[in-house]
């Protein structure tokens, strides 16, 4: 039960992380806030674990490398962009299919359980809600910008809840070799900032005026997603995944658009329709059928 309780502490801390991003989107970019954020991070976990993580074998260092470029970088650059293009709403319940693309990466490795009727019929009830929540939320004016893509900000996201079920997979390897949690948490960080600060410098505009990045909603969105949703939660996670599994514990992310949407009516006054409910209830139900019953 510890470990349910540890997953559901993270999942809802990142169920708040959509609104927080969206908050200073409107002083920073989505590369601003990624460099920012994951600094803070890294630094807080150097603090805390100064130590060199010895590698039992050189080859692992692999799996820190695409852990880092996948659940640092990839991951959370589609994400911030997605909420450039639409709500954070919208953004926290296509996310959310990650623990279908986690059970889909199970079945690759072998796991045939995972692919089952039960399985495919949440698939479809959930790609339902995310088609329903995508047609009410898409901001078509943006997006005329892409050749009237009218779902550019929800395709990133959908790409995004992919590259994480990518990373929860990297993780429990991880894991499973026997590399302590908070050190091998920082490692993937360190290897994340080598993709995000270039890639920041280059892209990430300049930044804004000081007042602006002092302002004290910024800064403490900023501390809350630095410390709280990276350092800690990045932490997190590593533990639940690490005895609970991949699969399971992904099965968390279900929650995220509930979280996420309560959180963005509540703080940043989107709004509440029919077929947004109604596409976060089919999502929800899809998820909750496509993985229940499966193991840790």
């Amino acid at each position: 039960m510890r470990y349910h309780l540890i997953a559901l502490f993270t999942i809802v801390v990142w169920g708040l992380t959509f609104v927080s991003t969206k908050v200073l989107l409107v002083d920073f970019t989505p590369l601003q806030i990624l460099a920012i954020r994951f600094v803070i991070g890294a630094l807080a976990l150097c603090a805390l674990r100064p130590h060199v993580l010895q590698l039992h074998e050189r080859r692992h260092e692999w799996l820190f490398v695409f852990a880092g470029a996948t659940g640092i970088a990839a991951y959370y650059l589609l994400e911030n962009i997605a909420l450039v293009f639409t709500t954070a709403t919208a953004v926290g319940v296509i996310v959310a299919v990650s623990p279908l693309f986690t059970a889909l990466i199970a079945v690759v490795r072998g796991d045939r359980s995972a692919l089952n009727a039960r399985f495919l019929c949440g698939f479809l009830v959930a790609m339902g809600g995310l088609v329903l929540v995508g047609v009410s939320t898409s901001a078509e004016d943006v997006m005329s910008a892409f050749g009237g893509f009218s779902y550019f900000g929800d395709l990133l996201a959908l790409l995004a809840g992919a590259v994480w079920a990518i990373y929860s997979m990297l993780v429990k390897r991880i894991g499973e070799l026997g590399y302590e949690t908070i050190a091998s948490t920082k490692r993937t960080f360190l290897w994340g900032l080598v993709f995000i600060i270039p890639v920041s410098m280059l892209f990430g505009g300049e930044l804004p005026a000081m007042g602006e990045v002092l302002a004290w909603e910024n800064v403490a969105n900023l501390i809350f997603l630095g410390l709280i949703a990276s350092a800690a939660c990045f932490v997190t996670w590593g533990v639940a995944v690490r005895h609970l599994g991949a699969v399971t514990s992904t099965t968390y992310i279900y929650l995220v658009p509930a979280i996420t949407a309560t959180a963005s009516i509540i703080l940043l006054g989107e709004p509440l329709t029919l077929p947004i409910i109604a596409g976060l209830v089919l999502t929800i139900a899809g998820l909750i059928l496509s993985q229940s019953g499966e193991g840790a």
